[in-house]
């Protein structure tokens, strides 16, 4: 285990995805999860979530682990038991659920929302709220396997419609419907990073 101040330097891209934590998944999103942290792995991107070894997090560390690729997992000590810490990684232990979420975006260059839970909602929220308030402009892309983001982007929609939140929110984010196009837009966002570098 190390210390943020400990996390290995690396170069790449960072890509943040947030997921859920349960094994009782749909089976799609499972494999899903698996896919993407091999893309990953392949494309030398480095691989930051939430540190357990369980569900669609455990998912992508392993694939992505297993295909060579990096992985920094960010772990609170409280969750270690409940999430399974998966130590075979690089893996950061911290006090508190803001704490994690405060590393997992210092050390990312863009986040992919992947299917998940009431933590995954909640993570999503936040990270577009810290856009809104212009706390950051790093890509944010959903990955709607089977619509499963429908009803939250829609709710977004209504939020715009209604006059809550500007126009210009929509272009916040991007929406991938298959891992496939998440890793082209992740190519996308390499590239330009590249080129800001």
């Amino acid at each position: 285990m190390s210390t943020a101040l400990d996390v290995a330097p690396f170069q790449g891209q960072s890509v943040c995805v947030f997921c859920g934590a349960s094994d009782t998944a749909h089976p799609v999103y499972l494999q899903a999860a698996s896919e993407l942290g091999e893309g990953l792995a392949r494309a030398g991107d480095r691989l930051v979530y939430g540190g357990g070894g369980v569900g669609l997090m455990g998912a992508v560390a392993r694939a992505a682990h297993t295909g060579g690729g990096r992985v920094l997992g960010v772990m609170p000590a409280f969750l270690r038991t409940r999430e399974r810490a998966f130590d075979e990684v690089e893996t950061v232990i911290v006090t508190s659920m803001h704490e994690r979420k405060q590393l997992m975006y210092d050390q990312s260059d863009v986040f992919v929302v992947a299917p998940g839970g009431i933590g995954t909602l909640e993570e999503a929220i936040e990270l577009l709220s810290w856009k809104r308030l212009d706390l950051h402009a790093k890509p944010v892309i959903f990955l709607n396997l089977n619509g499963f983001w429908n009803d939250l982007l829609a709710m977004i929609r209504h939020n715009v419609d209604e006059g809550m939140t500007p126009p210009s929110f929509l272009y916040a984010y991007d929406v991938a419907d298959s891992v496939a196009d998440t890793l082209r837009q992740l190519a996308a966002t390499r590239a330009t990073l590249d080129d800001d570098r």
